[in-house]
């Protein structure tokens, strides 16, 4: 199966992203969200970026326009089924609001389009069970940010075809990415090595071991990771990180994901990192 138009589901960061991507690799690509507002500031966040590329000498003025002039914008979740091969949902974690999204686009959308949601730990076995084409669901994780970040985690679920997982392989590597098959488990493999690792460094701060400062210098000059896990965290977003800790947590039943009452605390006073001004650093 040749997948030739793609629409995206929400026009945030990751949206814009999964938009920007599939544009440069020649798809035609429709670009929802909620409202116009949205929508245009998605489209201007990726012109952005592409001005950058322009900038750097990575992409001439030519093909930024070109790469703008395939996408298309909508706020109508029909318009953005009706003609597509491939759908990837990329809006909040919350599994009442991507099943519902997911029933509509299986009546939208024709017999023959993939659905695709870039949740980053549910299930995509129940997503895929709030349609009837439940062979044609599946999950596609791109990382941020997108542009960037190569990785994709491409997870099966429960009926997922081959003929479908094939399909988005292929989809993600022509999107420049590098495909890697998962099956479908809480966290599936990034988030549930990840997470905990974060959810450990936070109980680090909670215990008074040390300071996030010094915690973050130990995993970048000890373990050479570019970016310590309470910088990482306060980058993802505080709220995200619980969310996927509790997934696990209920996922699995088993205490060793259970989140951290510091990490519920800042989530309950507004602490929710870079996107709030302040999380484990203040970002004002």
């Amino acid at each position: 199966m040749e997948l030739q138009r793609v629409s995206v589901i929400g026009a945030g960061q990751m949206g814009g992203g999964i938009a920007q991507v599939a544009a440069q690799a020649g798809y035609q690509v429709v670009l929802l969200d909620t409202t116009e507002e949205r929508v245009q500031a998605g489209l201007e966040r990726i012109g952005s970026l592409l001005s950058r590329s322009v900038e750097k000498g990575k992409l001439s003025a030519e093909e930024r326009e070109a790469i703008l002039g395939r996408i298309t914008l909508t706020t109508d979740l029909a318009v953005a089924g009706q003609d597509a091969d491939l759908v990837i949902e990329a809006v909040v974690e919350k599994m009442e609001v991507k099943a519902e999204i997911f029933t509509r686009l299986d009546e939208y959308c024709p017999s023959h389009t993939i659905l695709a949601s870039n949740t980053s730990s549910l299930p995509i076995t129940e997503i895929a069970a709030a349609t009837r084409r439940p062979e044609q669901v599946i999950g596609m994780h791109f990382m941020n940010p997108v542009p960037v970040m190569k990785l994709v985690e491409v997870i099966r679920g429960l009926a997922t075809s081959e003929e479908t997982f094939q399909a988005v392989m292929a989809a993600a590597e022509r999107m420049g990415k590098t495909p890697v098959e998962v099956n479908d488990y809480p966290g599936f493999v990034s988030n549930r090595i990840l997470m905990p690792m974060i959810n450990e460094a936070i109980f680090a701060v909670y215990e008074g071991v040390a300071t996030p400062e010094a915690i973050d210098q130990v995993m970048k000059l000890g373990m050479n990771h570019p970016m310590g896990p309470l910088t990482l965290a306060d980058f993802i977003g505080l709220d995200t990180c619980l969310y996927i800790m509790e997934t696990l947590y209920e996922g699995f039943g088993d205490s060793k994901y259970r989140p951290c009452p510091l990490l519920r605390k800042y989530v309950k006073a507004g602490w929710l990192g870079r996107k709030s001004g302040r999380g484990f650093y203040s970002y004002s």
